[in-house]
């Protein structure tokens, strides 16, 4: 399970699990300002299809809630960190976050 950042003022706690051969992220829980809250996003699938690279390296895409678009998505794996990065329009757009792992 790990802690998202907090993103236009929400952040969630997302479940890493298989989804066929690759690795999906969905989303378990969600918090706002106010604490945790029934956000429609929960159960969605946040990071979506990322296939291993070696050395905790993975590759798929990333959905942002927070504008309804699709990145293509890259992760990096060191002990408690997950760092994701996703972009959009050949590369001209892109975001990223460092997560925290809570289990």
């Amino acid at each position: 399970m790990w802690k998202t950042e907090v993103d236009e003022g929400n952040y969630a706690h997302v479940q890493m699990v298989p989804c066929g051969d690759k690795l999906c992220g969905v989303i378990a829980r969600t918090f706002n300002g106010s604490g945790e809250y029934d956000s429609p996003n929960k159960g969605k699938v946040l990071v979506r299809n990322m296939v291993a690279q070696g050395g905790g390296k993975y590759e798929g895409r990333v959905w942002r809630p927070s504008n309804d678009k699709i990145y293509l998505g890259k992760m990096d794996l060191s002990g408690n960190t997950l760092k994701l990065r996703g972009c959009v329009a050949g590369g001209l757009l892109c975001s990223s976050q460092t997560w925290s792992r809570l289990n």
